[in-house]
């Protein structure tokens, strides 16, 4: 019982030791990810637009992963990996697929999900792989290389039979779409209206009211109720946070410390992250292990 005991504790210990030795899945920040450097900035947003459009047209997603090493672990494992964390395709369409390269390997793969497999074969995907991609990864065109193979991915996604994608809705990611904190019209409203609402409603009040003037308004604008929403509530918090308001407007006497501003009360209207991709998400989708690898 002893070294049935100690054997199971071993095959434990080595299970953790070799997860725990596993390159990291690299976050989801955009369709096109590169840990390496190799891609310009004009290539990644060249690349951005086109999987953008695919998702536009047909909803399929594509990604694309440059990580220097899989540090000894399967491109196939690796590329697994990647497709389950990032979840790449709509929610039970399974229509995602995934450009995964470790460029110092030489190594690199074509994950594809299972709404996409009847299109993005394993023998399909071996051929963009061997015709597309790996002849100019060989001649040191990876631009040219990763831009053929995601070209033909697309054309073959093209081509299958999927449900149409769902009309455009308002998402949290995309709130940056609609909200500009620098927008005149908020500024007015938060930092003037604002206070004079305050000073006549009180504090609460006013600043409901202000988020409610700015959150109809919005609705006008952006043709979304849940965008209005969110944005009327965002400028109630700031309206209601943002101290002495009311010396925007008309006097209240107030005395002490709501005599001033209160320094650095914009920080949290940060300019985000530069990329313009930055909200993109996985919908859900499922993958099996279809697809193809290839080196060069």
């Amino acid at each position: 019982m002893n070294a049935a005991r100690a054997s199971l504790l071993a095959l434990l210990l080595c299970w953790a030791s070799s997860a725990l030795a596993l390159v990291a899945v690299p976050p989801l920040s955009g369709r096109v990810v590169d840990r390496t450097g190799t891609l310009t900035a004009g290539d990644v947003a060249a690349l951005t637009q086109q999987l953008r459009d695919l998702e536009a047209r047909k909803g399929s997603q594509v990604a694309v992963l440059i990580v220097p090493t899989t540090d000894g672990e399967a491109i196939e494992q690796f590329a697994l990996r990647v497709a389950e964390a990032w979840k790449i395709g709509r929610k039970k369409i399974d229509d995602g697929a995934l450009l995964v390269i470790a460029k110092n390997d030489r190594r690199l793969r074509i994950e594809v999900g299972y709404g996409l497999e009847g299109a993005l074969t394993d023998a399909t995907t071996k051929r963009i792989i061997d015709e597309d991609i790996t002849p100019k990864f060989k001649s040191g065109d990876f631009a040219g290389g990763v831009s053929a193979g995601v070209n033909r991915m697309i054309a073959v996604a093209n081509g299958e039979k999927l449900p149409e994608p769902e009309p455009p809705h308002w998402q949290s990611p995309g709130l940056s779409d609609y909200v500009d904190p620098f927008n005149p019209f908020i500024l007015v409203f938060v930092f003037i209206v604002g206070g004079v609402l305050r000073a006549v409603l009180g504090r609460f009040i006013g600043a409901a009211a202000t988020g409610g003037i700015v959150g109809v308004f919005g609705w006008f604008v952006v043709g979304s109720l849940a965008a209005a929403i969110l944005i009327g509530f965002i400028v109630f918090v700031v309206s209601f946070l943002v101290q002495n308001m009311g010396s925007m407007g008309p006097s209240v006497g107030r005395r002490g410390r709501d005599s001033g501003w209160v320094g650095g009360s914009g920080g949290s209207w940060s300019g985000g992250s530069s990329s313009s991709d930055s909200g993109f998400r996985g919908g859900g989708g499922s993958f099996g292990g279809g697809g193809a690898s290839g080196s060069w």
